[in-house]
């Protein structure tokens, strides 16, 4: 086939409804999953008439074999796997916010926030390398966010993003040498149809006229599977606003997102700082200037 064949889960909204729609008016055939087939229907919908096109799976993520069955379905009906973008995430009860400290949260919002936001996406991943890698080439996304960086939300929210940056910079070195890639990505505040919905100019101090798309960040992750430096990437975390901006990508209304590294505190976590970002001198450095002198570049 000459289309590109995605499977984005969790499509039936917000983040995966953006995306699927906006690979599919770049020529995706896109494959979104979601627990109602009438859920999905509005994503379908939302690419009538584009050059690709969405096919709706019905898939409950907490059953590991729902999850491997719907790779297998993708495979089986198009040939191949190019994409998965691991999306699907579930609210844990009383979610806007997570009113309460850890310890005053019900520990029940691990199922939610691990077991769906997590465990769902390796099992997606693990299934979709079985895919790739015998074809020599793919890339898998994952959806996690700046809580990896800064409190946000509640602990295990923190704890389920910036393990899924680790799992895409270790998975890297597993898939290192066989033509498929992984990334993490850090988004930013999301113009989702619930948030539009509560009629704000801004959210927590942050201007909803420069916040992203969801259909921005599909276009991200488009670019992001046909840039040439993709291999020199793979297992990295990526701000989708900047990487954006560096790239002339814009949202719906012609507008350049605004990047949340500032307020947050700094940016990706994966890969390492190298000691020459750092300015600390390498063993080769010292020997050459006849000795140590300490942390002088710091």
């Amino acid at each position: 086939m000459s289309a590109r064949v995605a499977l984005v889960t969790g499509g039936s909204r917000g983040v995966g409804k953006g995306v699927a729609t906006a690979l599919a008016h770049a020529g995706w055939i896109v494959y979104v999953t979601g627990r109602s087939a009438d859920r999905l229907r509005a994503t379908v919908e939302a690419a009538a008439g584009a050059p690709g096109e969405v096919r709706a799976v019905e898939c409950e993520h907490d059953d590991d074999e729902q999850i491997e069955a719907t790779v297998s379905r993708v495979a089986s009906e198009t040939g191949r796997l190019d994409l998965l973008v691991n999306n699907v995430w579930t609210n844990p009860e009383g979610f806007m916010g997570f009113d309460g400290k850890f310890w005053e949260r019900p520990t029940g919002d691990w199922d939610a926030l691990m077991g769906i936001g997590l465990q769902a996406h390796y099992v997606a991943s693990c299934a979709a390398a079985r895919v790739m890698v015998p074809q020599g080439s793919g890339l898998m996304v994952n959806i996690s966010s700046f809580g990896s960086r800064a409190p946000f939300h509640t602990v295990l929210y923190g704890m389920s993003k910036t393990a899924l940056d680790k799992m895409a910079s270790d998975m890297a070195h597993d898939l290192d040498g066989t033509g498929v890639h992984t990334l993490s990505l850090w988004l930013g505040l999301i113009r989702t149809e619930l948030i539009l919905s509560l009629g704000m100019d801004d959210f927590n101090g942050f201007p909803l006229g420069r916040a992203e798309d969801p259909t921005f960040v599909g276009r991200v992750i488009d670019a992001l599977a046909a840039d040439p430096a993709l291999a020199r990437m793979s297992g990295s975390t990526v701000i989708t606003a900047e990487y954006g901006r560096e790239h002339g990508i814009v949202n719906d209304d012609g507008r350049a997102p605004l990047s949340h590294r500032g307020a947050f505190g700094g940016g990706p976590l994966f890969p390492p700082v190298t000691d020459e970002q750092l300015g600390i001198e390498t063993e080769d450095e010292v020997a050459s200037a006849g000795g140590h002198n300490g942390f002088a570049g710091r």
